[in-house]
């Protein structure tokens, strides 16, 4: 009998594990000549309502201004299955209390699953479309 219950939860722990793993997606972002020290990833998942929560995590990402030519703001875009790039906000890093290391952390919502993610450096943000050099991309 505790041979069956254990059979059981060992059954349930897996397929709550298979579960939660089918349930999003990490990209991760493809070291850059433009910002060598800079790495992160991208966590792609569905909410409650169907839509697609983009989380973007970077590391040692140098401020824009520091870039040649200096730059005001990173943008970050996501491209989709038909290849329309949409703009999903403005990342800014910082350092933290502990840490002189830079982090950057944002997050939006889309309607459709991305294909790519990739952040640009811009002169403003009221760019429409990604004009700027590009500093990190998921491919």
């Amino acid at each position: 009998m505790n041979r069956m219950k254990t059979s059981n939860l060992i059954a349930a722990i897996l397929a709550i594990a298979l579960l939660l793993s089918a349930c999003g997606k990490k990209l991760n972002f493809v070291n850059s000549s433009v910002v060598p020290g800079a790495t992160g990833n991208v966590d792609v998942k569905k909410d409650k309502n169907q839509n697609y929560v983009i989380t973007v995590n970077v590391l040692n990402l140098a401020e824009s201004k520091r870039l040649s030519p200096p730059k005001d703001v990173y943008v970050v875009w996501m491209e989709t299955r038909d290849e329309t790039a949409k703009k999903l906000g403005q990342i800014t890093p910082s350092t933290g209390l502990l840490s002189k290391a830079l982090k950057a952390t944002m997050s939006a919502t889309a309607i459709t699953e991305p294909k790519r993610v990739f952040i640009t450096a811009e002169d403003n943000i009221d760019v429409s479309y990604p004009g700027g050099q590009t500093v990190l991309s998921t491919q």
